[in-house]
């Protein structure tokens, strides 16, 4: 299998986990995942209080530089151990 077909079997599998992740996992299976699928944050940052969003951006902005290989691994990796926690 390719890491392409690896990292679209994660997130298949992210979907299946039976109980909810943390928020800083949470936040770090989006920030890996936007950073394989999007590259690079761009944009402003969101102001005000959505703090949600700027959670999210701050994430992701935390990702820069990250190659989409080495995203996809640690996202993949992120993963398996939550699926490990949830048996």
């Amino acid at each position: 299998m390719s890491l392409q077909d690896d990292f679209n079997a994660a997130i298949t599998k992210s979907k299946e986990l039976t109980t909810r992740p943390s928020n800083e996992d949470l936040l770090e299976l989006y920030s890996l995942f936007k950073q394989v699928t999007d590259g690079d944050v761009s944009g402003d940052r969101p102001g005000g209080f959505d703090f949600k969003a700027i959670a999210k951006f701050d994430a992701w902005a935390a990702k820069k530089g990250i190659s989409k290989d080495q995203a996809s691994k640690d996202y993949i990796e992120l993963v398996e151990r939550l699926h490990k926690q949830n048996s």
